[in-house]
């Protein structure tokens, strides 16, 4: 079991394509519906393998284009680290001074690495300045155990 780590940071306004965030249906439009439904289904069903959004359910990050992935670890508290450093690196771009003072950095790791060496998944995400957003999520691999059939993007 290893750990892999993506982090995304845009737009507001991206991020809420919400679409793009989640699979498409396993079966297509029936036939005889509206082209519109039938062209939206294709596009998605393109663009959510390889869109960089962040999913909706962390486990799909697999699927995404490997360059995505930001590190790998074996070790969990490895994984976690790298969370707390990307969090403690954007936390003075958070939108509310509430959000910035709200963060514990040294029980953020341990409970990151407590869950992951379980099996777990972790996503956190924080609107930052301008607006715009933050996304960081570290995924489980070989295997997943939200998602097992999901391949390691790494090989």
């Amino acid at each position: 079991m290893h750990h892999h780590g993506y982090l995304w940071v845009g737009a507001k306004e991206r991020f809420d394509q919400e679409a793009l965030r989640r699979p498409p249906h396993p079966e297509p439009p029936p036939a005889g519906c509206k082209p519109e439904l039938l062209q939206r289904y294709r596009e998605i069903a393109s663009e959510f393998p390889v869109v960089d959004l962040p999913p909706l359910e962390t486990a799909y990050w697999l699927i995404k284009p490997r360059s995505l992935v930001r590190g790998t670890w074996d070790e969990p508290k490895e994984a976690a680290t790298w969370v707390r450093a990307c969090v403690a690196e954007y936390a003075p771009r958070f939108a509310s001074e509430w959000e910035r003072g709200l963060i514990d950095l040294s029980a953020l790791v341990n409970s990151i690495a407590e869950r992951i060496s379980s099996g777990g998944d972790v996503s956190f995400g924080f609107y930052l300045e301008r607006p715009s957003y933050l996304s960081v999520a570290v995924v489980t691999c070989s295997p997943n155990h939200a998602q097992p059939e999901l391949a390691c993007p790494v090989g």
